[in-house]
């Protein structure tokens, strides 16, 4: 392995992509940390007691969006505007024709969903950047030398709404340069720095009682850390992250062959091949949609019963706060399923896959070219979504039964499993198989390669 990783930087055109991209991630941590000029370092817009279910709706959007929302910072709206455009469009293209047509338009009809991608980017920028300073200045977040009257003047809003805009675009702008000049997604790998940006810390959490205990301790009760809880922990993060490689590899392979074609005295075609169809087909996103919307419920309850004391409120805020037992879970697991089949019939289309088995002259054995090859491949599909759907809900779960079981933060403990291991080891092969086509192009042997 090393042998391999020596030859990648000895490849001058890898060697370049890799330390611009790795330049440019360092360009968006650096602008992570730069608050706005009117912020109160020393406080923290949902850090304090009875943040609730908005503390942790705020820390799952983080999570996935690059960004910082408990501190206003110049790009503290990360690249989530740009995500929701992205779906935003994404979903649109099944349902209204014009985009319909632009997709299947190719290369020239992407680049034109780019750009209205990226108009509705900025537009999403304001709105979301204007609420967000709203809230920021009701939150006491704001330097009272700043205020004027007890309220922020305009002058600084239009400031500060441009400020998080153009930090937004910005980052959209670093993203798209990563993918042209650099190696791997770009605004995959700014969402996966972010997530790696967190582990130190949480590691740190979980070691500093040892720390403060003078050294590890054997025998340790619950809630605290001893060697065997760190040895525990590592096994687990170690088996989880081969579980989630071994079902982003699964794949369902359906066999096909193409008709032979006759020309002159030969023979063309008549090869058997395979039709790959990825048992998780819908990715990381139902975990996302899943636990966002599991976290409205949580912050509405708790607002009730901050103003209402009624136990009635207490009871359902209890029930839906993250991790709490068998309700939240259950609830959990419905909507990973729900989002997994509602996503897989969004991204995946059986009949346009036929037509195009058809018009390249392929069919699957045993299965006329049309609505009879559709229909199976739907079948198909309907089967290993059950299964990816099945494995998402207990990566989803695994943090809750881990921080239950070992009492430990949860923070910690959503590094075992979630939306940011899914998008870490996602991003992570990703970022394997671009660099193993320039070895392979260079006739090197590739990372993932044996000897």
């Amino acid at each position: 392995m090393w042998e391999k990783i020596r030859v990648i930087f000895t490849i001058p055109e890898l060697r370049t992509k890799i330390f611009l991209t790795l330049g440019l991630l360092a360009i968006y941590r650096i602008g992570w940390q730069i608050p706005l000029p009117i912020v109160d370092t020393s406080k923290s817009l949902f850090g304090g007691e009875g943040a609730g279910g908005m503390q942790g709706l705020m820390e799952q959007v983080a999570v996935f969006s690059a960004s910082q929302l408990s501190q206003a910072t110049i790009f503290g709206l990360g690249i989530m505007p740009y995500i929701s455009a992205s779906i935003i469009f994404q979903l649109l293209g099944s349902v209204y024709p014009p985009l319909e047509k632009l997709q299947k338009e190719g290369e020239s009809g992407r680049k034109k969903i780019n750009e209205y991608t990226r108009y509705a980017t900025v537009v999403l920028c304001i709105f979301q950047s204007w609420f967000y300073i709203k809230v920021m200045a009701a939150g006491g977040l704001v330097h009272s030398d700043f205020l004027i009257g007890g309220s922020l003047p305009f002058s600084w809003q239009f400031i500060c709404v441009l400020t998080m805009t153009a930090g937004t675009t910005f980052l959209m702008w670093l993203g798209e340069q990563i993918d042209e000049y650099g190696i791997g997604n770009g605004i995959s790998l700014l969402i996966m720095a972010g997530i790696l940006a967190r582990m130190p810390g949480a590691g740190w959490d979980l070691i500093k009682p040892l720390v403060d205990q003078g050294g590890i301790q054997l025998g340790a009760g619950r809630g605290q850390v001893g060697v065997e809880t760190l040895l525990v922990l590592g096994v687990l993060f170690v088996g989880v992250v081969a579980g989630v490689v071994f079902i982003y590899q699964g794949q369902r392979r359906i066999p096909i062959q193409s008709a032979k074609h006759v020309r002159g005295r030969r023979v063309y075609g008549g090869t058997r091949q395979y039709l790959p169809l990825r048992v998780n087909q819908a990715g990381v996103m139902p975990i996302i949609f899943a636990s966002s919307l599991l976290l409205f419920p949580s912050a509405i309850f708790g607002w009730l019963e901050q103003n209402y004391d009624v136990e009635l409120w207490r009871t359902l805020n209890d029930s839906f706060q993250r991790g709490a037992g068998f309700i939240y879970n259950i609830l959990y697991v419905a909507l990973i399923y729900f989002f997994c089949y509602f996503w897989t019939a969004i991204t995946f289309n059986p009949k346009d896959m036929s037509e195009n088995l058809k018009n390249y002259g392929t069919f699957i054995p045993g299965y006329r070219p049309g609505k009879r090859t559709s229909d199976y491949i739907e079948k198909v599909m309907v089967r290993i979504t059950y299964v990816g759907a099945g494995f998402l809900a207990l990566v989803a779960i695994i943090p809750t039964i881990i921080a239950a079981w070992m009492g430990i933060n949860y923070t910690i403990a959503s590094f075992y499993g979630g939306t940011a291991l899914l998008i870490a080891v996602s991003v992570a092969f990703d970022l394997v198989q671009k660099i193993d086509s320039h070895l392979v192009m260079r006739n090197y042997k590739g990372l993932l390669e044996k000897g």
